[in-house]
């Protein structure tokens, strides 16, 4: 059973080729129809079949603890951080493929959508299964190459060529950052394997402390650390919704997962890592509110808003790896899994609206605040959908991201460190700055007149609405049973503190 990861790999990127060949063979007899493409049929099969090899690989791990899969150069470690990754990608990842066929069907190039998709979702759970610094990169890389052309996928329009190439130059830069710190690693230590570093890497070193710092920076513009996030409010807000929801729910948190597994070999140069890791936290959440606060476009403001929510994430991370804290490290794999869930509900919800208000309609405006007013009346499932994961994100209780934010905090606390107690209190200040925000919008959705867009809009297909019931009663679900999901963060909390273990 130990190459279920192979398959859970394997499936979704030997798919995407199939996905792309099905799609083209039809538009060919058919041309571009509103039925859809027969592509979408296969991608969401590949990706409900992949489950299996993920439920194999859970059984496995939960029976004899991780293990490591070779197929000839390339070694895939499953573990707890692996498999919180991989579910992410999959749940987000499939959810998104049921979205996306009323969205776009009639869209010219479809079936490429899928394809792309499909492939990326693959490379992410390639990524979280890397046992070397290479296959890790080119993990990253085949996500990223994916995740260009699916930005850019209304190429119609220039806006959103400009974000796709705005999105494509910043990432590459960080590509070739993390590409030097490589060679940097492979000069010092003559392996790239993560085990071979962490045993050459037993003191200080200038040499690997500059390939960390390219790892940092390079990873960091797809993490959107700031000042690295300038592509990600125009690649979020111009993408089709269903990417926008991939971007934000569980791409930019693969490449958090990315820095971590790169720096983990580097542990013994210096323990500063962790304290970095809480210094990016701070700023992370004061500009991602404070920029938030000002846009008047919707998908402009949820982007903006991870990057608060990567803070959260590094204030968890942060204090695992300073304080060896495991309850810190679940918390942040907690909100990752939360955050992913409720900002991919967000941003499906806005998708549903911007769809009924605009796309459905044949043009591309973007969705505004003031789009808003009343929509509740018309589109009750998308503004309840909407409604639990902005007020989720906020945190409020007893929604999930009340929850995975309290551990994160109460984790912070337990160090009894001034400092990580005051960043603790600075990031529930920011939570509640955050509904400033999210209140708004929930505000404006309840309205008692509707606006001219909401009056005028078409009715919402029904498989629209489907993701966003799921996503809904999970985000519900997981704030009154946050142990629900125990079963993922514990071991994947392990892996990482066995990861950074000197």
């Amino acid at each position: 059973m130990a190459n279920g990861i192979l398959w859970l790999i394997a499936l979704p990127l030997a798919v995407s080729p199939l996905n792309y060949l099905v799609g083209r063979l039809s538009f060919i007899r058919r041309g571009v129809t509103r039925t859809g493409s027969p592509a979408r049929w296969l991608a969401i099969l590949a990706l409900l079949v992949t489950w299996i090899p993920f439920y194999q690989a859970v059984q496995m791990l939960q029976t004899s603890g991780p293990f490591t899969y070779t197929f000839g150069a390339i070694a895939l470690r499953v573990d707890g951080l692996s498999l919180v990754l991989s579910a992410v990608a999959l749940a987000l990842g499939t959810l998104v493929m049921i979205f996306s066929g009323p969205y776009l069907a009639g869209e010219e190039g479809e079936e490429k959508y899928y394809a792309l998709l499909t492939a990326m979702v693959g490379a992410m759970i390639g990524l979280a299964s890397a046992n070397d610094l290479f296959n890790l990169w080119v993990w990253f890389e085949t996500m990223a190459i994916s995740s260009y052309m699916l930005v850019a996928f209304y190429r119609q329009q220039p806006s959103s060529l400009e974000a796709g190439f705005k999105y494509l130059v910043q990432s590459s830069a960080g590509s070739v950052l993390v590409l030097l710190g490589l060679a940097l690693v492979f000069a010092q230590t003559g392996s790239l394997g993560f085990a071979e570093i962490r045993a050459a890497a037993t003191g200080r070193s200038e040499v690997l402390l500059a390939a960390g710092a390219l790892f940092l920076i390079g990873f960091g513009v797809k993490i959107a650390l700031v000042p690295l996030h300038t592509w990600l409010p125009d690649a979020h807000s111009q993408a089709p919704s269903g990417i926008s929801a991939m971007l934000s729910g569980v791409v930019i948190e693969t490449g958090l997962v990315a820095l971590l597994k790169a720096l983990a070999p580097l542990a013994g140069v210096t323990p500063q890592w962790g304290p970095l890791l809480l210094g990016f936290a701070a700023i992370n959440m004061l500009i991602g509110n404070l920029m938030a606060l000002r846009q008047t476009q919707v998908k402009r403001m949820l982007a903006y808003s991870s990057l608060s929510h990567i803070g959260y994430m590094l204030v968890g991370f942060g204090v695992a790896l300073t304080f060896n804290q495991s309850d810190a490290a679940q918390g942040a794999l907690f909100h990752l899994i939360n955050h992913g869930l409720m900002k991919g509900l967000a941003f499906l919800a806005a998708g549903v609206l911007l769809y009924t208000l605009h796309v459905g309609r044949g043009h591309h405006h973007p969705l505004t605040v003031s789009d808003l007013a009343g929509a509740a009346h018309k589109y009750p499932i998308a503004a309840l959908g909407f409604s639990i994961a902005v007020l989720g994100l906020g945190g409020l209780p007893p929604l999930a991201g009340f929850m995975s934010k309290w551990q994160i905090f109460a984790a912070g606390f337990k160090t009894g460190d001034p400092l990580v107690i005051g960043l603790v209190v600075f990031a529930a200040l920011n939570s509640v700055l955050s509904l400033g925000y999210y209140a708004p919008l929930v505000n404006a959705l309840y309205r008692q007149k509707p606006s001219l867009a909401v009056q005028e809009g078409l009715a919402a297909p029904a498989a629209l609405n489907l993701p966003l019931v799921i996503l809904s009663l999970a985000v519900i679900a997981l704030g009154f049973w946050p142990g629900l999901i125990s079963w993922l963060t514990g071991p994947g909390a392990s892996a990482i503190l066995s990861m950074f273990v000197r």
